[in-house]
């Protein structure tokens, strides 16, 4: 009888932790496909939802206030490899634009707006200047710069579960030396 509520709660424990990489992936599944981000005067656009066809994986198409569809825009092809596919438009002039993607299937990815501002120029002295730093911006692991899917974050969420699990069945085990 205890060997079997043992097992129960055993069980029990290993049904929650299957459970919970699909409900903390769940929330990202339904993002928008494409992620949009400025630099200046620099539009870009990355999205992992295309697949190449022809030679092809898709556009992008950059809009303004005043253009509807997405043939108005100004169209970019995208460039990349089976896991992530962008785009970028340069010298765009301040204002709200929409990023709008579509796959060479035909389907579209996604579409964000993204506000331009302008460019803030830092003020120059004529007579000081400064050095660039030698060894660049030392900032971290860089897991931001990459944008993974559910399934990949599910897979590790079930790992860090397991470890978690385990660990606390080590520990308990080991509170109880008579046991085997």
């Amino acid at each position: 009888m205890d060997k079997t509520r043992h097992l129960l709660r055993a069980g029990l424990t290993l049904a929650a932790a299957a459970t919970l990489p699909a409900a903390l992936a769940g929330p990202s599944a339904a993002a928008s496909g494409i992620s949009v981000s400025t630099t200046g005067t620099t539009v870009s656009v990355v999205t992992s939802a295309c697949s190449q066809i022809n030679g092809s994986w898709g556009n992008a198409a950059l809009l303004t206030s005043s253009q509807a569809s997405f043939s108005q825009g100004r169209q970019v092809a995208l460039a990349g490899t089976t896991i992530s596919q962008s785009a970028a438009w340069s010298g765009v002039s301040p204002g709200t634009y929409t990023v709008v993607v579509v796959c060479s299937s035909g389907s579209t990815a996604g579409s964000q707006s993204v506000i331009v501002s302008s460019a803030a120029r830092p003020p120059t002295t004529s007579s000081t200047a400064t050095a660039a730093p030698s060894r660049g911006v030392a900032g971290g692991l860089g897991g931001a710069s990459r944008d993974y899917g559910p399934l990949t974050l599910g897979v590790g969420g079930a790992l860090v579960g397991a470890g978690i699990v385990a660990t606390a069945w080590y520990l308990r085990r080991r509170s109880r030396p008579y046991r085997l």
